[in-house]
């Protein structure tokens, strides 16, 4: 089994996803692996920060200060992240953009505090993916006519010649993979680095990477948060179009 946790003292850093727990479900053999227990960390770091949050506004004052402040400041950013690029449609992707943002930013600075990245295994950054495929399609199909749609599919030629069908729907199932490889790919690429970086130099590497940390888990991390969600929310508001006005 694999060290959940690799330390710069260590000369066995591993940047694989290990099993650690073996258990059989309806005769399939299943594993509990390192990324499992750090999906569950960061869930239980999102789950206390939203409940210490949640006491805070209870107890908020007009003027806020500490913790207060720093929630709403949270709040603000995001609701304004997503009002910059979903106008009129962004009071009902708060909550969604908002939660997936926050997640995939602890899930790729959790680095920082000895975890392998969820979202350095494409297991996890494949559903978010389809998620926002659902997403896109769902409201393609709620709030655009049929025969617009099937316009759109056949583009750039005219509806009657669907010769173009094929290329579209290739570019439409594209959009989950090519999201998800991206975040992976990134991440991973940053949780390699650094693991080259602290086997290859053992106990040299204990202060000076720091600095590389900063790059591949803080600013690459950020960057690729804010990418995929800003992706998302492209994706959903041309898939909204201008129906939204006639609904």
């Amino acid at each position: 089994m694999g060290s959940l946790v690799w330390l710069s003292s260590s000369s066995e850093v591993d940047v694989m996803a290990h099993g650690l727990l073996k258990y059989h479900f309806f005769g399939h053999e299943v594993w509990i692996t390192t990324t499992h227990v750090s999906i569950l960390l960061v869930m239980l770091i999102l789950i206390g920060f939203s409940i210490a949050a949640g006491m805070a506004m209870r107890k908020g004052t007009m003027v806020p200060g500490g913790f207060q402040n720093v929630v709403e400041l949270i709040v603000e950013k995001l609701d304004n992240m997503v009002d910059g690029t979903m106008g009129r449609n962004a009071r009902k992707y708060y909550n969604y953009i908002g939660t997936v943002f926050i997640f995939i930013l602890i899930s790729n600075i959790s680095g920082l505090m000895g975890l392998r990245p969820p979202t350095a295994d494409y297991g996890v950054t494949l559903p978010l993916g389809i998620l926002t495929f659902l997403l896109i399609h769902y409201n393609e199909f709620r709030y655009q006519k049929l025969k617009d749609i099937w316009k759109d599919k056949c583009s750039p030629l005219p509806p009657w010649l669907p010769i173009w069908l094929p290329i579209n729907f290739v570019s439409d199932v594209a959009v989950p993979i090519s999201l998800s490889l991206r975040l992976f790919a990134n991440v991973l690429s940053g949780t390699i680095m650094m693991a080259l970086v602290y086997g290859l130099l053992g106990w040299f590497a204990t202060i000076w990477p720091a600095a590389l940390h900063v790059y591949f888990d803080l600013f690459s991390g950020a960057i690729q948060t804010y990418v995929f969600c800003m992706l998302t929310m492209t994706y959903v508001t041309n898939a909204i179009g201008d129906g939204a006005e006639t609904k």
